[in-house]
């Protein structure tokens, strides 16, 4: 199978901050990639190792099976759409076309311009006097004109209202389907990346928690819920991600590619938001010096 991303111990340290250690990472193409962490997670230093922006401190990093940025041909192969959507106030749509041609040797202007009619921006206006998700789009058309075989966003749709931010996912879903590309789509919003994710890494202090196909992960994480004690001894197979406990109660998200015991009252699986705020959980803990669980002992009066 053809990988997009292949990273082997790769890490990243501005003096003495570790920005990014030991990732690991093996992604494979044509997948839409949701990139997911708190801020300071490490997020936007693995997009600027994928883009060649920021070299490594430490490890190997492979892009489309080539060192990122190492050539022209692939500095064409991999679009790359930063957090403020890139355009120039100055110029125009049309301008921003032109120059993205001249730029870009691979640059299919039937396809930008077509985006812009359907869009219904109008050529002559000036990029800065487009709306939040007009330059959003501008910023998804150019990107795609440039037909690479790998698109990555951070944070686009962040700065949006929820029309926006819908209409913005839509068509990178068509522009998806349209050009055959693969997409590393990073966010906090975890609905927009449910809605369109079918891969998952997750990023917390620095370290990848969780990668994998989205469907294989859901399959594979459930929240046991049970009596307090009931929980205390679970087969090896079983990986606790985080526990909460009352004074009468046990709550625990849990990993295993095994079955769930039959002694355990009630079991299901959890949502993508639920698996991902477990894994952040777990790592702030961890980063804290604090036990995986986290214990709220409440009064019997409390619990009425």
């Amino acid at each position: 199978m053809t990988s997009v991303l292949q990273t082997e111990g790769l890490g990243k340290r501005y003096g003495h901050h570790e920005a990014l250690a030991d990732c690991t990472l093996n992604v494979p193409s044509g997948r839409i990639i949701g990139l997911v962490g708190p801020n300071g997670a490490g997020k936007s230093t693995l997009l600027g190792l994928t883009c060649g922006l920021i070299a490594p401190t430490s490890g190997t990093i492979k892009v489309l099976d080539n060192r990122p940025a190492a050539s022209a041909a692939q500095l064409a192969k991999v679009g790359f759409v930063a957090q403020d959507t890139p355009i120039y106030p100055g110029l125009s749509v049309a301008d921003h076309l032109r120059l993205g041609a001249r730029l870009n040797p691979r640059w299919d202007r039937q396809l930008a311009e077509g985006r812009i009619r359907q869009l219904g921006l109008d050529p002559a206006q000036k990029a800065g006097r487009l709306s939040g998700g007009q330059r959003a789009q501008l910023a998804l058309t150019i990107a795609a004109a440039k037909r690479p075989e790998l698109l990555i966003f951070d944070e686009p749709v962040a700065a949006l209202d929820p029309l926006a931010r819908r209409a913005f996912l839509q068509n990178l879903m068509e522009v998806v389907v349209e050009i055959d590309v693969s997409i590393i789509l990073s966010s906090h919003l975890l609905s927009d990346l449910e809605r369109v994710s079918d891969y998952l890494i997750v990023l917390a202090a620095g370290r990848v928690q969780l990668a994998g196909e989205v469907d294989d992960l859901l399959a594979t994480h459930y929240r046991l819920t049970g009596v307090r004690g009931e929980l205390d001894s679970l087969p090896a197979n079983i990986n606790v991600v985080t526990a909460e406990h009352t004074a009468r109660q046990s709550t625990l998200v849990v990993q295993t590619a095994g079955s769930v015991p039959h002694s355990v009252s009630a079991a299901e699986h959890v949502d993508l938001e639920d698996m991902v705020l477990a894994y952040m959980t777990q790592a702030a803990g961890a980063a804290a010096g604090v036990p995986g669980s986290r214990t709220s002992e409440r009064s019997s009066e409390a619990q009425r």
